[in-house]
């Protein structure tokens, strides 16, 4: 699977699991459950520090590429690379409201709930509008040389949950990402 726009959709799906995660465990805690707060933090984390600074610079210079390729996109990636800080931006408000609750601090239920929902919306529809509107366009129109400049546009880093080596601190949610692979 060495074709860039195909590896594209595959990290989308992965990152598409990760939130099925988070949206399975918000669940719990919106029933007044307990969810797993333990992976409920290292799915938020994750998104945070690997997509949010690997996976997303990667897009944006891509998205610069397309624009040149097809200026009529430039709407809809200017769109694209806005949603790309909203992402960053209640990411983190949510992983410092998890973080909050897993020290003990009170935080009304409701914020929490909000953070979440507001999180997994704006993640699921940017994934979903990439993967219908800029993805294709790409494999059809970037070039080798344009897959070569986003490729060095981000140092390569390995995948601290999803790569070879699995990070210790994302042992636990790698298990629970195999074992639900293996339910399905």
């Amino acid at each position: 699977m060495s074709d860039p726009a195909t590896l594209w959709h595959a990290e989308h799906a992965n990152l598409a699991r990760l939130l099925d995660i988070l949206e399975k465990e918000m669940a719990a805690f919106n029933a007044g459950e307990q969810p797993n707060y333990d992976l409920l933090l290292d799915v938020v984390h994750y998104l945070q520090h690997y997509p949010d600074q690997v996976h997303h610079p990667k897009e944006d210079v891509a998205f610069a590429r397309l624009v040149k390729r097809d200026p009529r996109m430039k709407p809809q990636i200017d769109r694209l690379t806005q949603e790309h800080r909203v992402i960053g931006i209640a990411g983190g408000v949510l992983l410092k409201h998890l973080e909050e609750v897993l020290a003990g601090t009170v935080e009304p239920r409701s914020v929490v709930e909000a953070a979440a929902a507001t999180y997994l919306a704006y993640y699921r529809g940017h994934l979903a509008a990439e993967d219908r509107e800029v993805v294709p366009r790409a494999a059809e129109l970037l070039t080798a040389a344009d897959w070569a400049a986003v490729a060095k546009a981000v140092p390569a880093r390995p995948d601290p949950l999803l790569g070879e080596h699995v990070e210790s601190h994302y042992r636990k949610l790698r298990r629970h990402i195999e074992l639900e692979s293996q339910s399905d």
